[in-house]
């Protein structure tokens, strides 16, 4: 049986027909070069499942000598989730890790009770113009979990589950999702998939999940009659059966994500995610005062505490 089989829309249905709970616009930030858009957390929606930040960066042309220079800052409470559609980062982080991230690889970094990171870009890269377009997102770990060790992986695109049928393409990067599982260990239930529609095609979204969303990088899709353009997140009802369909003359492309609610409320303040917020104040002291873990090969400078 083809795993696109799932009921369609039933016309005159309002809860079948209009499965939309909320959509964000996100506000766009310009970095030097390159724009940044964030979806959450937004005013309207502060998560989705455990995701509880999600940007997208560019599309941009980084010119020669410019581009990506993060320097070490820290996390606690959450997962940073790296995912590029074009380009590269280099990531160095307190654990020792050192790694490339290419075009459809996942770095998955697992912040827990404090890590410390950096997102730069190769001395030799900057020698050309060259393209970056990708999404970063953060998943808040559940509270057993927040005070955990700090842990670092990393999955290549050929690693990662990917599956077509009828027009529609999936790469599965985290979590499980149409019968299939990513091999990234996730610390709450959770789906984060990569889908490319052709002209004609549509794909529908499991409605076993509580919280869904879905975000548009490219193209246009429908849903229930409603067409949506790139770089906006769709919050769906839960339970509703959906399909998402592509009636353009063009490909498109999104991601879905979402998955089981928090086991509670969270806070957010720059890097840090706590249930806690005696904890997030602990965690700007210890910035302040120098006491998490440097990172190696890159430990002269850092990102200063916010004054605000």
């Amino acid at each position: 049986m083809s795993w696109l089989n799932c009921p369609d829309p039933i016309p005159g249905n309002a809860a079948s027909c209009d499965p939309i709970e909320t959509i964000i616009v996100p506000r766009t930030s310009d970095l030097g070069g390159f724009s940044v858009r964030r979806a959450l957390p937004s005013a309207r929606r502060r998560m989705v499942g455990p995701f509880i930040f999600f940007d997208q960066m560019g599309p941009a042309e980084l010119l020669v000598g410019g581009g990506i220079d993060v320097r070490p800052h820290p996390h606690i409470g959450l997962a940073t989730v790296t995912y590029l559609f074009e380009g590269e980062l280099y990531h160095r982080d307190s654990l020792g890790t050192e790694i490339a991230i290419a075009p459809g690889a996942l770095n998955w970094m697992s912040a827990g009770k404090g890590i410390v990171h950096s997102e730069r870009e190769r001395a030799e890269r900057k020698l050309s113009t060259r393209p970056l377009f990708g999404l970063q997102s953060w998943v808040a770990l559940p509270k057993h979990l927040e005070e955990g060790a700090p842990a670092f992986q990393h999955f290549g695109t050929e690693e990662q589950p990917q599956f077509a049928d009828k027009g529609a393409s999936v790469k599965l990067i985290a979590g499980e999702l149409y019968g299939h599982k990513a091999p990234v260990t996730t610390a709450s239930e959770l789906f984060y998939a990569d889908i490319s529609l052709e002209p004609g095609a549509k794909v529908p979204l499991d409605a076993g999940w509580e919280e869904r969303g879905l975000y548009t990088v490219s193209g246009r899709i429908s849903i229930a009659g409603q067409s949506f353009d790139p770089a906006q997140l769709l919050v769906f009802k839960p339970g509703d059966h959906l399909v998402i369909e592509n009636t353009s003359p063009d490909p498109a492309r999104f991601v879905v994500l979402g998955g089981a609610p928090m086991d509670g409320r969270r806070y957010i303040w720059w890097n840090f995610v706590s249930s806690s917020k005696e904890r997030i104040e602990q965690a700007k002291e210890d910035w302040r005062l120098g006491r998490f873990d440097t990172v190696p090969g890159d430990a002269e400078d850092f990102i200063p505490l916010p004054d605000r």
